[in-house]
């Protein structure tokens, strides 16, 4: 999908998820955006979000129960979930190619992507706890 026109709104937006290193949701997005731009509404930046995740500018880390954050890394990787505070670390490994695996031992089954997800501690809870 082609990008959209950079209107100053968008750009906000996007330069707030950029900036942001601790996976955002729509929520805190909003409050950071309304600095720069006072006037934009919650559903404008909803809106922004969606065309961003569409055009594949940032991607989406939708967690049940939980706003779905956001990551300015479209790039393949996978997330540590901690499980004391939540945070959503980036984590750059290779892992065992799973998604050739899965195709491989189900060749009826048509699969497009993997999605891993760690959990443990991050940094900060486990320095408080070894403290």
């Amino acid at each position: 999908m082609a990008m959209k026109r950079l209107t100053r709104q968008r750009k906000a937006v996007l330069d707030v998820v950029q900036k942001a290193r601790n996976h955002p949701d729509a929520a805190w997005i909003y409050q950071e955006v309304r600095k720069v731009v006072p006037s934009i509404s919650l559903g404008t930046v909803y809106r922004t979000l969606e065309a961003l995740v569409a055009e594949g500018q940032i991607i989406p880390l939708a967690r049940a129960g939980e706003a779905t954050r956001y990551d300015a890394n479209p790039v393949p990787h996978h997330h540590l979930i901690c499980e004391r505070c939540g945070e959503i670390v980036d984590l750059e490994v290779e892992l065992p190619d799973v998604l050739e695996a899965a195709r491989a031992a189900y060749p009826n089954l048509t699969i497009r992507s993997a999605k891993i997800e760690f959990h443990g501690l991050c940094e900060n809870c486990r320095d408080t706890l070894t403290s």
